[in-house]
């Protein structure tokens, strides 16, 4: 049976977006879940192979390389962003053979079940971890049994007894050579992303309670020493120089975090990396977070998300305006480099309260922001809330995009938001030129076009990327 993955992961980026580095980390960033599904299904018989959207350059190319596989199955991994998408990816896989069987898994399958199976396209739907129930199904599919139409995960894999992700799934060399780490923390390729848990102890209204849905109420861990086999895999294999830890948080546990810092170093490896965090276990542990700086922590990505208390308690994030502060000191004093995450358009908030978020960014003085005005994402408690009181400003499922500064609910002054980004950036008067300039598609265009045939080719893309840099920042 040949089973063929489609990873859709073009909602920011479109087609034709694998790889390059103008567009960041999502254009070459593996998919962990597919990676790992497909390191589950290769050992048991099954022939797997990938559709990479971003290495398409639009639909037509879509179905020719369906053609060309022939698949028996297609399983569609899905984000609510991403679920316009693959609602389409399904309509045009049935149009080529509607012998062929359509599995979709993911968050919004699992947040969002009913929904997705409205979709007459769906065959199967499986919820939650899927690396055992997939196995099951394919198996039962093989060998000519019904199955029922939605599978649930019928219980959390142990982490230690699943194999390494199969990132060869992927066209792994441009994660490898990712610039995105060297431009914002100085990271040098090759360079590897790494998963050590699953799931989140924390209560965050802007999440839950779609992450416990996803994988369970309690954080899952792999074993230090199967992580460091895995690291030790990766340093023959790839001879990586520096390295992601890519969980939800990877501080969940403080006596985990000791044994893995005490290991990375024994097993010698002195490869930078970059996780994340949260500003209370950082003030908790500072002793903690000075050993991780020991070990090659180089950056850590903090949720701050607002300063204002009022609003951290809405979004019940668990910290204070107070641990804020002090968690970047803290990581000043380890020189370790900040990635500061935070929102702003929050129900309820007031616009002094963004601007206390903007007073608190400006003296935290973050190495990069990542701002996003607040998503009500499907399965989460805020987007219940915003849904009864009729605030959702969503109309399809690419406006999702938590990256994206356009309006989300309603009784939010967006141009006074996005003046807010700016002075919490410090933004200069060129900087906001070269961000218009560049959110123009005809600028975009044409500076494609003159990067591929003008001699000064190089110099174009090093312009390209540094006007995506200020776009962002």
């Amino acid at each position: 049976m040949k089973i063929v993955f489609v990873y859709p992961g073009i909602s920011a980026i479109g087609f034709k977006s694998f790889g390059n580095p103008v567009l960041g980390y999502q254009s070459s960033m593996i998919h962990h879940g597919l990676c790992s599904l497909s390191a589950s299904l290769k050992p048991q018989g099954f022939k797997v192979e990938l559709i990479d959207m971003r290495s398409l350059t639009g639909w037509e190319d879509f179905l020719l390389t369906l053609r060309r596989l022939r698949p028996d199955v297609v399983g569609i991994t899905s984000l609510s962003v991403e679920y316009d998408i693959v609602r389409r990816a399904l309509a045009l896989t049935k149009g080529v053979a509607t012998s062929i069987t359509t599995l979709v898994g993911g968050v919004h399958p699992t947040v969002a079940t009913e929904e997705v199976a409205a979709d007459p396209n769906v065959d199967h739907i499986i919820t939650g971890e899927a690396e055992i129930s997939l196995v099951g199904l394919l198996r039962g599919l093989a060998a000519g049994r019904a199955r029922e139409r939605v599978v649930v995960g019928v219980r959390p894999p142990d982490l230690d007894e699943l194999p390494f992700a199969d990132r060869e799934l992927f066209d792994y060399r441009a994660e490898l050579g990712n610039p995105f780490l060297a431009d914002v923390f100085g990271f040098q390729p090759p360079f590897v992303t790494i998963l050590t848990s699953r799931g989140c102890i924390y209560n965050c209204s802007f999440c839950q309670p779609s992450e416990r849905l996803m994988f369970g109420p309690k954080v899952r861990r792999r074993s230090v020493a199967n992580v460091m086999s895995e690291l030790e895999y990766l340093r023959d294999r790839y001879h990586f120089r520096s390295l992601m830890i890519h969980d939800d948080s990877m501080t969940q546990e403080a006596d985990w975090v000791e044994e893995f810092c005490e290991e990375y170093q024994a097993r010698g490896f002195r490869q930078p990396f970059w996780a994340q965090s949260r500003a209370d276990f950082v003030c908790a542990h500072p002793q903690v977070v000075g050993l991780m700086a020991q070990a090659g922590l180089a950056g850590l990505s903090i949720g701050f998300e607002s300063g204002s208390d009022r609003i951290l308690r809405m979004l019940r994030k668990g910290v204070t305006v107070q641990q804020n502060y002090d968690a970047a000191r803290i990581c000043r004093k380890y020189g370790i480099r900040i990635f500061a995450n935070y929102m702003l358009g929050v129900p309820t908030e007031s616009k002094d309260e963004v601007m206390d978020t903007v007073r608190m960014i400006r003296e935290i003085r973050p190495d990069y922001h990542s701002c996003s005005f607040f998503t009500p994402l499907p399965g989460s408690d805020l987007a219940t809330y915003c849904a009864e009181n009729d605030l959702c400003l969503v109309h399809n499922y690419s406006e999702y995009n938590r990256g994206s500064l356009t309006p989300k609910i309603c009784g939010v002054d967006y141009d006074f938001l996005i003046r807010a980004v700016d002075e919490a950036r410090n933004v200069t008067s060129l900087t906001r030129i070269l961000r218009r300039f560049q959110r123009t598609r005809l600028a975009r265009e044409a500076v494609k076009s003159l990067a591929s045939f003008y001699p000064c080719r190089v110099v174009l893309t090093a312009l390209m990327r540094f006007m995506h840099r200020q776009a962002v920042r």
